[in-house]
């Protein structure tokens, strides 16, 4: 039986992936901040475990536990993170920096903890959650998207580099999902940017993405989650997948238009 370490799993993503792996077979652990968040989860058999990620000795001691119960962490998926839009201009550097803890620097800390049992297995499969954010940046995502441009650079070179040690680095992009992120995100975006210059795009970007209307017709989080499933149970598993409706073809669109093109095309989409 794999044993999977799953972060973020107290709400959203992490929580529904960690109840999928739980359910096909995998020893799952989920580490969250909020452990009482996560008492529902034993009764699918999975194991929550406190964990911060912008913190070095919760870190360590969460891989640490996990190594001396069940031996191995065969699959790491990087699931916590947070989504604070706002513009740039407006937005504390401190509240910049947090950001990068969380979105990169906690993902990356982790990953050097748990690589040296990968490697001595020979075995590893790192699942980074990224974003579509990623790889195109729209208004008042400015913080968010260089950390998820930062992320997909990470995975990027770290894929190359432990290839030779039978370890696989899977970076999924999920566009716009239910969960409770969309109304933190909509409430931080409008503390920050909802009266400053910046306010009139900061309520179109807020009407567009985080309103009650736009966010029911996302996809729940079990879309995101079964890709992380596809990616770790193949052989060879691709480098990214992509999830959410018109994702792939927003991507496809953002390879052949010119930048100005593609702007114009997604600022066209804010009401």
């Amino acid at each position: 039986m794999k044993t999977a370490l799953v972060t973020g799993a107290s709400s959203g993503i992490g929580k529904a992936t960690a109840v999928l792996l739980a359910q096909n077979g995998y020893h799952v652990y989920g580490a969250a901040r909020r452990t009482e968040k996560m008492e529902e989860l034993k009764k699918y058999g999975i194991k929550p475990i406190s964990l911060d990620v912008t913190k070095e000795e919760s870190l360590a001691g969460c891989v640490e536990q996990i190594l001396k119960e069940a031996g191995s962490i065969d699959i790491l998926v990087n699931s916590a993170g947070s989504s604070n839009f706002s513009a740039l201009e407006d937005t504390p550097i401190s509240d910049a920096k947090s950001q990068f803890e969380l979105n990169l620097f906690g993902v990356a800390r982790l990953i050097q903890l748990v690589l040296p049992a990968m490697r001595k297995n020979k075995y590893g499969k790192i699942v980074n959650i990224s974003s579509v954010n990623g790889k195109f940046s729209l208004a008042m995502s400015g913080w968010y998207s260089a950390s998820k441009f930062a992320l997909e650079g990470l995975s990027d070179a770290l894929r190359n580099e432990v290839k030779q040690f039978g370890i696989d680095v899977i970076v999924i992009e999920p566009g716009g999902t239910k969960t409770e992120i969309a109304a933190l995100s909509s409430d931080y975006l409008m503390r920050v940017s909802g009266n400053t210059v910046y306010k009139e795009l900061a309520n179109k970007v807020n009407n567009s993405f985080y309103s009650p209307e736009t966010v029911k017709c996302y996809p729940e989080p079990i879309l995101v989650a079964k890709l992380v499933k596809q990616g770790i149970e193949v052989n060879t598993p691709r480098t990214r997948y992509v999830g959410g409706a018109m994702m792939k073809f927003t991507l496809l669109l953002k390879r052949f238009l010119s930048d100005k093109m593609f702007d114009k095309m997604i600022n066209s989409q804010l009401k």
